[in-house]
């Protein structure tokens, strides 16, 4: 693209300063952030404080370890989120009445009640998501319950190679238990597009986030095994991961099961164009995750027990962007692209006109060509102090040897010295980037204590950082609001 030349993709038509926070870490009384009243002053705040973009992480339900990058699913949403206050006073309930599965059957009870509207939206949910990922979502949450939570692969057969006997015997059995399933699913996404709504008003772009792979315990892998890697009894024959570096000398296998895109191709892609459909349903654009596996992926054998054993596999390509266009039109989308990168990654990333990711945390190591310097960003480029996989800016920075920090604020340049993590939040939104993003971590000013997850540990506290509003230093909201004033950041 030339200078000065209009960016087609929708996320790039101006500056904007947006903050990275997932609602799970919202204030609040439960044992989650939800989607109540603090959802709502967390957006009125973002904007009072010069932001016009908000990223969350994938909405999905997270498994066991809590991380929302490993789901059972690729389309379905965390009802930890429902906020029970809205939901009764939606059924004309009392929020006292009980926990939040008991307030969900008796708003189902009482939904012909609870207006006309809603009886009416709760159809229109069914019917457009139904068929395309809902039905099969409930059939796979009511049979692992079935089955003690067992992987589907080790379900009876029947139900493992969804006979049709079997799953018609399902429905029949556990009728309510699948209504249940799909009503909590329209109530989380009814209540999302509350808060969605709201960020319209406050000029908010709402970025949502999809890991390129999804878990092999999953409902989609169940649903669709002929469009993933796997073997006659639903185990995989390759998995995902990345080939042994500098961090690493086995790699990373991440045990997600390789796709078949060339079935995937043969079918127009039709299973991630109704992906890409639904999300772009919740969200206003999307972070792909690990976006280099659409030009080619490390593929593992499953039998190995680490990553050295790979071998590189082409992605899908251009085509596959083509063709989504093609149905959904120019998408809003950005690129992780961080790490060892190859001319043919960027390419492809380049020709539709998707802003990379820049990483200021990564910005000191090496030399004047380091790509993460501000020195080195470019307009297509998304800016962040850290992401949810690094330690805070504060934290960061004190961990850093003496030489290290002296370094870092001289690269910076910043003049009169300021406490972290300001010299890097100025950095990132005096950046050419065209979006600069910082994690709300950053903007209360919070060390490591406040870290969302640190990458290979289970535990640890990973994925449960909650932030207070007893929290924002006093005058934070205003300095932020005059710093994307003065960046150019305000529209």
């Amino acid at each position: 693209m030339e200078a000065g030349e209009e960016h087609c993709n929708p996320l790039m038509q101006r500056r904007r300063a947006g903050v990275l926070l997932h609602p799970v870490s919202l204030p609040g009384p439960g044992p989650v952030g939800t989607l109540g009243q603090e959802a709502f002053r967390f957006l009125d705040w973002a904007r009072d404080a010069g932001f016009s973009l908000w990223q969350i992480l994938p909405l999905h339900p997270p498994q066991e370890d809590g991380s929302p990058y490993a789901s059972i699913s690729a389309f379905a949403g965390d009802v930890r989120l429902i906020d029970p206050q809205r939901l009764a006073a939606r059924a004309g309930l009392d929020a006292d009445d009980g926990p939040l599965e008991t307030l969900l059957k008796q708003a189902r009870e009482r939904l012909g009640q609870a207006g006309e509207g809603w009886a009416q939206a709760y159809q229109a949910f069914l019917d457009a998501q139904g068929p395309v990922w809902l039905d099969d979502f409930a059939r796979f949450v009511v049979i692992c319950g079935r089955e003690d939570g067992r992987p589907w692969w080790e379900w009876p057969a029947a139900l493992r190679d969804r006979d049709r006997a079997a799953l018609a015997a399902v429905e029949a059995e556990a009728a309510q238990a699948l209504e249940a399933v799909r009503f909590a699913q329209f109530v989380l996404f009814d209540q999302w597009q509350d808060v969605r709504e709201h960020a319209r008003k406050q000029d908010i772009l709402i970025l949502g986030d999809m890991p390129i792979f999804v878990a092999h315990d999953s409902a989609e892998v169940w649903a669709h095994r002929d469009l993933f890697d796997l073997d006659a009894t639903g185990h995989p024959q390759t998995v995902a991961g990345v080939p042994p570096d500098y961090f690493s000398e086995t790699g990373q296998r991440w045990g997600n099961p390789h796709y078949r895109w060339d079935r995937l191709a043969e079918r127009g892609y039709d299973w991630w164009v109704e992906r890409m459909r639904w999300t772009l349903e919740t969200v206003d654009a999307v972070r792909i995750d690990h976006f280099r596996g659409f030009e080619a992926s490390w593929a593992v054998p499953a039998s190995e027990p680490d990553a050295t054993q790979g071998h590189w596999v082409p992605g899908p390509g251009a085509d596959f962007f083509e063709q989504l266009q093609a149905r959904l039109g120019v998408l809003p989308l950005l690129a992780e692209d961080l790490g060892v990168i190859t001319p043919e990654v960027t390419e492809l990333r380049l020709r539709f006109d998707l802003p990379g990711m820049r990483i200021l945390q990564f910005a000191f190591e090496g030399g004047e060509d380091n790509p993460y310097l501000p020195a080195n960003h470019d307009e297509l480029s998304a800016v962040y102090t850290g992401t949810h996989d690094n330690d805070t800016t504060l934290g960061w920075f004190r961990s850093l040897e003496p030489a290290m920090q002296e370094h870092v604020i001289g690269t910076l340049d910043e003049g009169p010295a300021e406490e972290m993590p300001w010299p890097l939040i100025r950095a990132a939104c005096r950046s050419p980037a065209q979006l600069a993003i910082l994690p709300m971590q950053d903007a209360l000013h919070l060390g490591s204590e406040a870290r969302m997850n640190t990458p290979g540990t289970v535990g640890n506290g990973n994925w449960s950082w909650r932030f207070g509003w007893n929290q924002l230093p006093d005058g934070q909201t205003e300095a932020l609001r005059a710093l994307a004033q003065e960046t150019g950041r305000l529209d």
